[in-house]
């Protein structure tokens, strides 16, 4: 079973990876020139293109030029705040979140900015980014998984319990089962614990690895 270290670091890279989105206006925003919105999307892919390479200097001038000729472009910050993520530069990859965040309000930003902060140690800042990303999008089971997380670091056991059971719910298939399983080993529930480490096994064994089309037969 997937112990939490590993867990988290799989599902960090995951999810910092989740917002890989083509840019392209909003139906709200105001209509670009042609040439200006062909000049930006230009700029769009090579930063993409440049990223897939692990060519991060020239995705960043990428980002940093296309924001420049478009200052309010929320995903282009967001991408910008990933980008500093991988290369661990997590004061510059809070600020771009926080920017994204006041321009466009989304879970993701909160997200991930929730990740760096439990990942530089700063436990409150986490929770706090954590709690407003499940306000505003509660039914994603990563965001509970990752707030189980800082309440486990925090030995809040019931309510680690509670979000992983959340998240099972939600989206039940080897990890995180293992996991609930794990946390309920160490509260103590080892019947609970047992049938669910053998329920994840099975889940392996049938290579079902993604979201499992009949939830209801995972009981928790």
């Amino acid at each position: 079973m997937l112990q939490w270290k590993q867990m988290f670091g799989i599902l960090a890279i995951i999810l910092l990876g989740a917002l890989v989105v083509f840019w392209r206006p909003r139906s709200d925003e105001p209509r670009k020139p042609a040439k200006l919105a062909e000049q930006l999307d230009k700029l769009w892919d090579i930063s993409q293109k440049s990223i897939r390479e692990k060519k991060y200097l020239r995705a960043e001038k990428a980002l940093l030029t296309l924001l420049r000729v478009d200052e309010r472009n929320a995903r282009a910050y967001s991408r910008l705040g990933i980008l500093y993520a991988k290369q661990q530069q997590y004061d510059d990859a809070i600020e771009c979140f926080e920017i994204a965040q006041s321009l466009q309000p989304s879970a993701s930003s909160l997200h991930n900015v929730g990740l760096i902060y439990y990942e530089t140690g700063k436990l409150e800042k986490a929770a706090q980014a954590f709690e407003q990303a499940l306000l505003m999008e509660e039914d994603v089971a990563s965001r509970h998984i990752a707030y189980a997380k800082v309440l486990e670091a925090e030995d809040r056991t019931p309510l680690v319990i509670q979000h992983l059971e959340r998240a099972v719910e939600l989206e039940p298939n080897p990890q995180s089962v293992g996991l609930l399983a794990d946390a309920l080993e160490r509260d103590g529930q080892t019947e609970r614990a047992d049938k669910l480490h053998l329920i994840a096994i099975k889940m392996v064994e049938k290579g079902n690895r993604s979201r499992v089309k009949q939830p209801a037969k995972v009981q928790i």
